[in-house]
């Protein structure tokens, strides 16, 4: 690590981190880079070349010279002998050729599973682009199995050396408790994991045998919602660019089903934490815990990228902790103003936060949601006083008035606040 800066608190959370797929990520083909469709397909080439599988990782086609994936066709002619998986970014669209498509069992006949999309051509015809469930049932069969404790490993130290000494898991898999006991973890850190609530009651019989002062169960997780890249973020409003199933996104759970899941969290003495990026999904969140008469500090809600002006209230009233990631803004830009251009005021409302009632550090917190983008502490401490990306000026940026001080920010990664 560098010099500390000068605000940098001196015990560090990262309030959202994905640590199997972030040590896992890194022995992936790297995609962030990429400006157009034709780099990633050339990234593609290369690393097929003798192998049967590429996983590839970081694609970002909105911000793409030209937006959007490249064809099929395109994809296939890059890799006719391999099967190929490309996550888009935020893991939740991913681009298959072929090969990968005939591996999962996915044809022009196979209907869209639940929560999730498989896109199509005009014609019917598959584009090898899946959304969400799809994508996930995907991977499933794809990705190497099992929890590699180098992996691990390498997470650990990735994130240590970045500053950090508490880290939150949000989606945290089945054994990762049991796995920590093969990896060596730094006598100051602190970890704790969120598996999601329908693996909750296996990772409750199984605590006792690896929880510890570093390591213990902080609570569950649920998907309300997508995202905005992928257009399935559920949005109160229709998208300005939506996709005809989805025009205003997608909503994966039902209220009723938000709530059953905070009064299961809530029942064993846990946090319900709920992945809701939209405005729907957030305030659908809101309601549940106001409905569920949840305990101050028991809700979170991770990313919140977008909260309806009425709702902004709400987090403080109802004791729902804000969990946002503002690094995020700077991926986004492109995808914001596209998709939700007369929305953009109400991206990240930190100023409005804060001023509502939330203490950064105690009830609004800052992580990277890694390996979606990378966890360095200061591209939030930009997003969050910048609004934008280093090159732009406030007022270029996305909600400059939504701007909080450098001292604000940073104390959102303040585990001792």
């Amino acid at each position: 690590m560098g010099e500390r800066p000068a605000h940098q608190p001196k015990v560090m959370r990262e309030a959202h981190a994905h640590l199997l797929a972030h040590g896992r990520a890194m022995d992936m083909v790297q995609l962030e880079s990429c400006t157009t469709a034709q780099e990633m397909l050339d990234a593609i080439a290369d690393a097929a070349v003798g192998r049967e599988l590429v996983l590839a990782h970081g694609a970002r086609p909105e911000s793409w010279l030209e937006p959007g994936w490249p064809t099929l066709d395109e994809l296939d002619y890059a890799s006719p002998e391999t099967s190929v998986a490309v996550w888009c970014f935020d893991y939740h669209a991913m681009m298959v050729n072929s090969n990968a498509l005939n591996a999962i069992g996915f044809g022009i006949d196979t209907p869209n599973p639940d929560g999730g999309q498989i896109g199509r051509k005009p014609d019917g015809a598959l584009s090898g682009v899946l959304y969400e469930a799809s994508a996930g049932l995907a991977w499933k069969q794809l990705e190497p199995k099992g929890i590699d404790a180098g992996e691990l490993q390498r997470s650990i130290d990735d994130l240590a050396e970045h500053g950090f000494t508490h880290v939150h898991d949000l989606k945290a898999q089945p054994g990762l408790g049991e796995a920590f006991k093969s990896v060596h973890i730094p006598h100051d850190f602190r970890l704790v994991l969120y598996p999601l609530v329908q693996d909750l009651p296996e990772t409750l019989k199984t605590r006792s045998d690896w929880q510890s002062d570093q390591i213990r169960l902080g609570g569950g997780k649920i998907f309300v919602d997508g995202t905005l890249n992928s257009r399935t973020a559920w949005m109160l409003h229709p998208f300005a660019d939506g996709r005809g199933e989805h025009p205003a996104g997608m909503q994966l759970m039902s209220d009723k089903s938000i709530e059953d899941a905070i009064r299961l969290c809530v029942g064993e003495g846990l946090q319900l934490t709920a992945h809701a990026i939209g405005d729907a999904a957030v305030r659908a969140v809101l309601d549940a815990a106001e409905r569920a008469r949840a305990p101050r500090g028991s809700v979170r809600i991770e990313h919140a990228e977008v909260i309806d002006e009425a709702d902004v209230p709400r987090f403080a009233e109802l004791g729902v902790i804000a969990s946002v990631q503002p690094c995020h803004l700077l991926y986004d830009i492109e995808a914001l103003r596209r998709a939700c251009p007369d929305r953009l005021e109400r991206v990240l409302p930190l100023r409005e936060l804060i001023d509502s009632g939330l203490k950064p550090g105690r009830n609004i917190l800052f992580g990277s949601d890694t390996p979606i983008v990378r966890p360095n502490p200061e591209d939030s401490i930009l997003a969050a006083t910048n609004r934008g990306r280093a090159d732009m000026a406030l007022a270029e940026g996305i909600a400059p008035g939504q701007a909080i001080s450098e001292d604000e920010a940073w104390a959102c990664f303040d585990a001792d606040a």
